[in-house]
């Protein structure tokens, strides 16, 4: 099994859950974050003062998979989330060696 985050622009947030519904992703966690990465933020006006925005919103994803489903959830995150502009986000991977239901104890990829 793998562990995948995604940060995400908020925008495209209903774009990549209904990219990952669509190839029977069951589930996911969904976070409000604020961060940067190369981008530093940006700054902005307001009544004539300038300020520094340099924790931008994002989202992130958090989702189980078992292993011959990563290459497409990453797919479709990456297709449902790109833009091409900076701050499109990042996936991380991370190998994940037991999952437990707590309803039931049942445990590893049925649990998903």
């Amino acid at each position: 099994m793998q562990k995948i985050e995604a940060v995400i622009q908020p925008s495209k947030l209903d774009a990549v859950k209904d990219a990952l519904v669509e190839i029977g992703v069951e589930g996911m966690t969904i976070t409000e974050a604020r961060g940067h990465g190369r981008q530093k933020g940006h700054t902005e006006f307001y009544r004539g003062r300038e300020y520094s925005v340099d924790l931008l919103p994002k989202v992130k994803l958090e989702l189980v998979v078992k292993d011959e489903m990563l290459d497409r959830a990453i797919t479709a995150i990456t297709t449902a989330a790109r833009t091409g502009t900076i701050g499109d986000g990042k996936i991380f991977v991370s190998r994940i060696d037991e999952a437990i239901r707590i309803r039931n104890d049942e445990r590893g990829e049925v649990a998903l």
